[in-house]
């Protein structure tokens, strides 16, 4: 939102007769958990009543809402040393997606204001305690269980069928989103009329028909010709980050997707690479340059970050690339374990997942780790590495080491991901083809030996056939299989 549309939000808010259960006025600061609290009040009285959002407001006199300002910076105050907005973050369970604005409503009265979205088919807790508004008193809402069941049997809208922006004309659709883009990367004929182009987007939840038509959060995520539109996805914007070597001391440059996913998605690969590493090949005629990376690889892996995230948390997909590595990550924990990232599929997403794989930026259904892994493989790249933490799912590409390089994890870790791969393609992992994978040579078999020992007693992998006492032709399986 800009500076206007706050002032009049902020407008219309006052208006209201009296404060409610998702509307509250504060003069001034008071703690940063009485905060905490009203941001669990408001988001659960926001899902009762049916609203969007629930609002705080510093700066405005609760009995009057008279507007009279506030020395209360809500961006920049602290507790402690950590920024507030982060400290309530964390706090709050689920951690909802909240924005704080600030901005000024004139020259002598400045405002603080929380945009808190509604609670979805669970109470938010502050603490670990959930909150509701009586009136104008914030009480514990398990006082109250008859609210508290409203909340967990409310039915909830999958984020991507959610509203990013209402009452629109059929002109509107086209200023808004890119309707050019979709028909190109579909491959279709651009209809002859406005009405057929807001009927395929209909059709695939992108647009809706509502009070005049309404723009879908999904249809935003995609084809926003400015994210900063829609302040519902806004904060969903792809970050790249280059940092100057294998920590974040230093950060060389950083760029942040202004456009949708499906407008923004070809241009973001093309500036990742040109970010990365590149090794240098003289050829017989001409030195040419190859990534470090390949590049499907990255391609890969950036659509599954897009598609794979938590919408509903807090936080946005991010690209961090390092002098021996480059990071993905996105916020969510993963539906399934990691790994089994590379036989199992589940999205949170699968309109977005579907609309994605028929643009072509991601691989069918369990079909693209696969492709990954084979590249990593065919560039000697050490293997992926996976983590999962603080409601976040990073993962890791390493540039190029030698095996003696890799220590005892990583060489198990590449072990089970090249039988990972020889299973989901119909073969079997063997000492000759972990030998291959690693460029070991045939009279050093013994070194691919103590890998698979090692990746046995980890028990990553099995035996394909247990029975058999000959070693020089046995094969594995991944432990799942």
């Amino acid at each position: 939102m800009n500076e206007q549309q706050l002032i009049e939000l902020l407008d219309e808010l006052v208006k209201h007769p009296q404060e409610s259960e998702w509307v509250e006025f504060k003069l001034n600061f008071h703690s940063p958990e009485e905060i905490g609290k009203r941001l669990s009040a408001l988001s659960n009285g926001a899902c009762m009543h049916n609203q969007n959002f629930g609002y705080l407001v510093f700066g405005i006199e609760d009995q009057s809402h008279i507007v009279k300002g506030t020395s209360f910076k809500a961006k920049s105050h602290k507790k402690g040393g950590e920024d507030l907005e982060h400290w309530l973050t964390t706090r709050l369970n689920p951690r909802i997606d909240f924005t704080v604005h600030e901005f000024d409503y004139d020259e002598s009265r400045h405002i603080s204001l929380y945009i808190i979205p509604a609670a979805k088919n669970q109470p938010v807790e502050f603490h670990n305690q959930s909150y509701i508004r009586i009136g104008s008193i914030t009480r514990k809402l398990n006082e109250y269980p008859e609210k508290q069941a409203k909340i967990w049997k409310r039915d909830v809208v999958p984020f991507e069928k959610e509203i990013a922006m209402d009452n629109l004309s059929a002109i509107d659709i086209t200023r808004y989103l890119s309707t050019e883009t979709y028909f190109d990367l579909m491959k279709l004929p651009y209809p002859s009329t406005q009405q057929g182009v807001i009927d395929k987007f209909i059709e695939d939840g992108l647009v809706i028909k509502n009070s005049g038509f309404a723009i879908t959060k999904l249809g935003a995520l995609l084809f926003a010709k400015q994210l900063k539109d829609f302040e519902s996805v806004a904060r969903k914007s792809i970050r790249v980050i280059v940092y100057k070597g294998k920590n974040k001391v230093e950060t060389e440059r950083e760029q942040m997707g202004g456009r949708g996913y499906a407008i923004g998605f070809e241009g973001l690969v093309i500036w990742i690479n040109s970010q990365l590493p590149a090794n240098e090949e003289i050829g017989k005629a001409l030195r040419t340059e190859s990534r470090m990376y390949p590049e499907v690889a990255i391609r890969e892996l950036v659509a599954n970050a897009l598609v794979h995230q938590d919408l509903n948390e807090k936080g946005f997909p991010m690209i961090e690339i390092f002098s021996d590595r480059i990071e993905i990550s996105n916020p969510g924990r993963p539906l399934v374990t990691p790994e089994r990232f590379i036989d199992a599929y589940l999205s949170r997403n699968e309109k977005l997942a579907d609309i994605m794989r028929r643009l072509g930026f991601c691989e069918e259904k369990g079909s693209g780790l696969d492709k990954v892994i084979f590249n990593i493989e065919l560039y000697q790249l050490p293997p992926l590495n996976v983590t999962v933490a603080e409601n976040r799912t990073s993962v890791a590409m390493f540039s190029y080491k030698e095996l003696l390089d890799l220590d005892k994890k990583e060489k198990v870790r590449a072990c089970y991901q090249h039988a990972c791969l020889k299973y989901v393609s119909n073969e079997k992992m063997t000492n000759q083809s972990l030998r291959d994978r690693f460029k070991i040579a045939d009279h050093n078999y013994a070194a691919a030996s103590r890998i698979i020992r090692d990746s046995l007693t980890e028990g990553v992998i099995k035996e394909d056939d247990p029975e058999s006492r000959s070693r020089k032709y046995a094969s594995y399986i991944p432990y799942w299989a």
